[in-house]
């Protein structure tokens, strides 16, 4: 057997170590102790011989089979009635015999027996085994194995414990497998077909086409008879497959296989946690849009109130400048100073005194009814989007769990956050402070009494009746004031056009001033609130953006690795011709 690697091999070794290397690095940044390990322990594999790796349960004849197949007329495992596998075993060449202790759960066993210069063989505790470790071990030597032998009683090759082992390996790594059949000489040869295709039929259902099945006895070939023993179709199978210069490709390939399978295995957690990242981003953009949409509904309520107090506004003001145009003609305000020197009817003086009072009066009395009615309907608009924005992250979605298989730690840290936000948002939908703006208020105006009373939400339609009364009744106070200020001065001489005008002018301020200020305290309000509701998003938005940096990231890391695997696989398949 030619033992020299072609410098081309030689090469592919060290590139696949290189791949090896930064999946292992992924694994870390992952955070799964599990496939680290598993990815450090193929790593750690990659120059080792074709490795065998003996599996079966207690007493299946694990031992005497690979005493057997070795042919050394030595015990290199040890055999008795009892289990005596309390460890794994590894046997590989070496010019002297030697056992190395490893750890408490693993020897290795040097022999100078040719076939070792090729394959590695390992020797596992049973597959139902009830000693610590055992199982967890034997399952960190499947990834990094080239062939799993598996070994059943012949008698009994059905064992419930045996089988699950076998979904474990098939299912979770695509490993080449061959089932052998020991201890046939205990069973007649009927009995033994029928077992023999009792084994096919289950590998078969379990996805393995045309299962190699190998009955042998162990005690026949070591005693001699060795045409009847059954272990010539397996060193046959062996020479054909595997030995004879393949063994340093094949084990290659094994180990690009195996890497394919943990990086394939990234790339499906690396999908689900992408659609959870595209659903949580979906998720935010439709809470930024029902805020907008909801500011906008809201801002329409109060294009609705200011139009209803400017055209109550109007027609009150309108009302007493016809009333004042009449009052202030010559003949009239004549009439009212002769007259009320000889009766008790008003003088021009008293009249106007009058007029500004009933002004004051009705505008206060119906803008305020005006006002009442609009606040109502702004302050439903506003609760709803603090309400539609509760529901929304009570029914957001959740498709990366808490037990995903590797992406546990990242599903566990998106699902505290988002427990976070529904708690935050409920306190602060509770606390009627994160809903009060005194900046906005009249320095006359004082809420306090009335928010202590209120709670969250509910505090909403006091406020805006606060803001809006102060807005009104100042610009409408200081209207009257300046009216009340022209009307003193009125006399039979002065001049009527300059009273009207100037009547004019301070309503038309005072439309202006009203229009502006109670639609931009209102909708500056409502802004205010949508601001402090998105607020509440802060940490969820830096989740996602540390999430879309760190997908990108390990997709780009993942994409790299799996084309070279893709191509070295290529490389290799070619090799082997």
């Amino acid at each position: 057997m030619n033992n020299i690697l072609s410098q081309q091999l030689q090469a592919t070794r060290t590139q696949m170590d290189q791949i090896v290397g930064e999946l292992h690095e992924m694994t870390i940044d992952i955070g799964h102790k599990e496939m680290t390990q598993t990815v450090s322990d193929l790593r750690n594999r990659i120059n080792e011989p074709f490795m065998f790796v003996i599996v079966g349960e207690v007493k299946a004849g694990k031992s005497s089979f690979i005493n057997a197949l070795l042919d050394t007329d030595k015990e290199i495992c040890k055999v008795a009635a009892s289990p005596m596998t309390d460890t794994i075993q590894q046997i590989t060449y070496g010019e002297e015999e030697q056992i190395i202790d490893v750890n408490p759960y693993l020897k290795k066993i040097l022999q100078p027996v040719d076939i070792l210069r090729e394959i590695a063989i390992v020797d596992t505790p049973g597959t139902n085994t009830i000693v610590d470790h055992h199982q967890e071990i034997t399952e960190r030597f499947i990834p990094a194995s080239d062939l799993i032998v598996f070994v059943f009683e012949s008698k009994n090759p059905y064992r419930q414990s045996a089988w699950e082992f076998f979904d474990y390996i098939h299912k979770d790594w695509q490993k080449k497998i061959i089932f052998i059949l020991q201890q046939k000489d205990l069973m007649v040869p009927e009995d033994l077909v029928t077992n023999l295709n009792g084994v096919k039929e289950y590998a078969e259902k379990k996805g393995i086409m045309n299962p190699n099945v190998f009955a042998v006895s162990a005690k026949m070939e070591i005693n001699g008879e060795k045409a009847e023993s059954g272990f010539l179709p397996v060193r046959d199978y062996i020479q054909q497959h595997i030995t004879g210069g393949k063994a340093p490709i094949l084990k290659l390939q094994n180990n690009v296989q195996t890497s394919q399978n943990i990086n394939q295995r990234i790339h499906a957690g690396l999908e689900l946690r992408q659609k959870q990242y595209e659903a949580d981003i979906e998720f935010r953009n439709d809470i930024r849009f029902t805020l907008d949409e909801q500011e906008s509904k809201s801002k329409a309520q109060v294009d609705i109130l200011v139009e209803n107090l400017v055209a109550t506004y109007d027609r009150i003001t309108g009302k007493y400048e016809k009333e004042l145009e009449e009052g202030l003609g010559f003949f009239s305000l004549i009439k009212r100073s002769v007259t009320s020197m000889f009766s008790k009817k008003a003088s021009a003086k008293e009249w106007l005194d009058g007029l500004a009072s009933n002004l004051e009066k009705d505008l206060n009395i119906e803008l305020r009814d005006k006002l009442n009615e609009g606040v109502i309907d702004i302050a439903d608009s506003i609760q709803q989007m603090a309400k539609i924005i509760d529901l929304k992250i009570k029914s957001s979605s959740t498709i990366l769990k808490n037990d995903h298989e590797l992406f546990s730690d990242i599903a566990e840290k998106r699902s505290n956050i988002l427990k976070e936000l529904q708690e935050t948002f409920a306190r602060f939908m509770s606390r009627s402070e994160n809903f009060a703006d005194e900046t906005m208020l009249s320095e006359h105006t004082d809420i306090s009494p009335n928010l202590a009373k209120g709670s969250g939400l509910a505090v909403i339609g006091v406020i805006l009746t606060a803001v809006t009364n102060g807005a009104v009744f100042d610009i409408t106070g200081g209207i009257l004031t300046t009216i009340g200020l022209m009307f003193a001065g009125v006399s039979v001489g002065m001049k009527r056009r300059k009273i009207l005008q100037g009547f004019q002018g301070e309503i038309s301020k005072g439309r202006v001033q009203l229009e502006e200020e109670v639609d931009k305290k209102l909708k500056d309000y409502i802004a205010n609130i949508k601001e402090k509701i998105d607020t509440n998003f802060n940490r969820f938005d830096d989740l996602l953006k540390e999430e879309n940096v760190e997908l990108e990231r390990m997709t780009e890391k993942h994409t790299s690795i799996g084309d070279r695997l893709g191509k070295m696989e290529a490389e290799l398949q070619s090799e082997l011709g």
